[in-house]
């Protein structure tokens, strides 16, 4: 009796959905990030080239943009060639990192909670309480029990940045309920 169905050798690589066995999987992924780099690279060179430059400053604020721009056009034509020549990343050891487990989606709507918190309460409370409910929300999020110690946490970074940037750069933020504390 014979069968027109051939089976593989034992050991033998399978047809995948890329095509027969022996011919590379295409990572489309990379495709999609060289695209993406490329994209964006492309969107901040433009953009830089519509920046007005002051007479007296012959670098003006282009050059940087321009250049981290360009940078991403000609990672995306690298990464796009490297991917074409069949280049595949190789999946990250990760120290002790379980790659087959599935994401803590509780944890990341937390997460997101405890941004979407922050970013509806900064022009009311100001970036000092503001910030100082992020950090804590965010070390509450991850599993942190202390929660009067990530509140004092929360409240020195928060304000130490608040310093920081109004005092240290000159880079004013609101305030908010604190006008006239800090």
């Amino acid at each position: 009796m014979s069968t027109d169905v051939e089976t593989p050798a034992p050991g033998a690589a399978e047809p995948g959905p890329q095509g027969p066995p022996g011919t590379p999987r295409v990572d489309r992924a990379q495709y999609g990030l060289a695209a993406v780099l490329l994209v964006v690279g492309a969107y901040t060179v433009y953009d830089a080239s519509t920046l007005e430059v002051g007479f007296a400053d012959p670098v003006g604020p282009r050059i940087f943009p321009i250049l981290i721009g360009g940078g991403l056009v000609v990672t995306s034509v690298l990464l796009a060639v490297a991917t074409a020549r069949g280049s595949r990343p190789e999946p990250e050891a990760g120290e002790d990192v379980d790659v087959t487990t599935a994401a803590d989606w509780p944890t990341v709507l937390k997460l997101v909670g405890v941004i979407l918190l922050t970013i509806a309460t900064v022009t009311w409370l100001g970036w000092a309480l503001a910030g100082a409910i992020l950090f804590a929300g965010a070390a509450w999020a991850l599993g942190s029990r202390t929660h009067v110690r990530d509140v004092l946490v929360g409240l020195v970074l928060a304000v130490g940045s608040w310093y920081g940037f109004v005092v240290g750069l000159g880079i004013p933020l609101t305030p908010g309920v604190l006008d006239g504390i800090l």
